[in-house]
């Protein structure tokens, strides 16, 4: 695919074929990741794959959103007001749990952390929060490039403590979020994109 095209057809996909995706792709789709820009030029970034669906069962310590009220009264909660923001969630709480067990590619990545991430002394402390993120934008759109979509969760503290506890990683690593890839089903539900017209965001010389 052309660059631009890869872009545009990047969704996000939380309903998967029961198909998994060869080890060889995903190691070029990690490639791609490895080719992110990084704050400190040494790239600590660690990747582990979660494909075995047992061992998912004792990583996933979360469970689905099936209630719309419950689900209703969150986004009352967080002020959501914007009807196709609304949309998106609705489709995405029910399957918090169900996305990341039946994804075709369940990937942990993790980064080396310089100071505690939720004290951070100064804006530069989150520069390896920040790379690991440029990271996992690469991998969702080689994956993209490959035919094969995804989606990312960014876990509770008590869904890291957990995978640290069964995972037993390094104290100095930690995981942004879970990234789940596979082939989309072909009635996979995708939440209306909000389109933004570059023109009413952009500030040339001044605010």
């Amino acid at each position: 695919m052309d660059f631009y095209e890869v872009i545009e057809k990047r969704r996000t996909v939380r309903d998967f074929e029961d198909k998994p995706i060869p080890i060889d792709i995903v190691k070029r789709i990690l490639s791609a990741g490895l080719k992110a820009p990084t704050n400190n030029h040494l790239r600590e970034w660690e990747f582990v794959i979660i494909n075995d669906k047992k061992e998912r069962l004792s990583i996933l310590n979360l469970e689905d959103m099936t209630s719309y009220d419950e689900c209703e009264k969150m986004m009352d909660g967080f002020g959501m007001t914007d009807s196709d923001q609304r949309g998106m969630y609705h489709i995405a709480m029910p399957k918090q749990f169900s996305m990341l067990y039946n994804s075709g590619c369940l990937i942990l990545p993790f980064f080396k952390l310089r100071e505690p991430l939720m004290n951070p002394t100064c804006l530069s402390s989150l520069n390896e929060f920040a790379s690991i993120w440029c990271c996992v934008e690469n991998i969702l759109l080689a994956a993209t490039a490959e035919g094969i979509f995804g989606v990312t969760r960014i876990p509770m503290t008590e869904e890291l403590e957990h995978i640290k506890n069964t995972l037993k990683h390094s104290d100095n690593y930690t995981m942004p979020c879970y990234i789940a890839l596979g082939y989309p089903k072909k009635d996979a539900k995708l939440p209306v994109q909000k389109m933004i017209n570059i023109d009413d965001r952009l500030h040339i010389n001044h605010w």
